[in-house]
């Protein structure tokens, strides 16, 4: 038998990463199943219950932190408005990304490093968009937490560039390009302000990489000394 017959072609994705996509996964399939009416007449509207329930809604951000009231079942919508979406298409958008950078960084990556830069990303970009006065409707879907991942990436490619005495500028080339598209969308189709989220939730995952990254807190302490 030739060395190396029973390797996967394709490599596995991280563990860590599924379990980022299962909630998206199981999502889906609950709203498809209640929207069937396999679930009952009582849950034909179980995604737009789901939304009610978990988008995050900067309104109530800005009351609890003027009240200085903290109730959980709010606080917690910080993260689970990455977990719900507003579509089959929406989800599987979202999926693509996850799936894909989640991959790629996660090669290089701990697990936890993983979630630590989808949550992350995804409480930042909670935090921002609720932080600007101008913003009142309510955010909902995974695109901040994967906006974090394309943030580690950018790092990976950042870091490489650097040790390559190459231009460091590239790296940014992706989220420039994302950045791009949403503005052509806005302006000829009208849109909502989630790209704050978004963008927000790709600095945090470019920053925390600096610190859950391999090497990343030698690497952040070696730059502070070196000023």
């Amino acid at each position: 038998m030739h060395e190396g017959y029973n390797e996967h072609p394709i490599n596995p994705l991280p563990a860590v990463v599924w379990l980022l996509a299962a909630p998206i996964l199981i999502g889906e399939i609950a709203f498809g199943l209640g929207q069937a009416g396999v679930l009952g007449p009582q849950n034909i509207g179980l995604r737009l219950d789901m939304l009610q329930r978990f988008a995050f809604d900067p309104g109530i951000a800005r009351a609890m932190v003027e009240q200085n009231t903290w109730p959980w079942t709010h606080v917690i919508r910080t993260i689970s408005y990455g977990f719900v979406h507003a579509s089959l298409t929406h989800a599987l958008m979202v999926l693509v990304f996850v799936l894909a950078l989640g991959k790629m960084v996660g090669e290089l990556f701990s697990g936890w490093a993983v979630a630590a830069v989808f949550f992350g990303a995804t409480i930042a970009g909670a935090v921002v968009y609720a932080a600007l006065p101008f913003t009142t409707v309510a955010i909902y879907g995974g695109y901040p937490g994967a906006y974090g991942l394309i943030g580690a990436f950018t790092w990976i490619l950042w870091t490489r560039l650097g040790a390559a005495q190459a231009s460091r500028a590239r790296a940014f080339s992706l989220i420039g390009m994302l950045m791009a598209i949403q503005l052509l969308f806005s302006v000829f189709f009208g849109g909502r302000p989630d790209w704050i989220a978004d963008l927000s939730g790709f600095v945090a995952g470019f920053g925390l990489s600096f610190l859950v990254g391999p090497g990343g807190w030698r690497r952040a302490l070696a730059r502070i000394r070196q000023r």
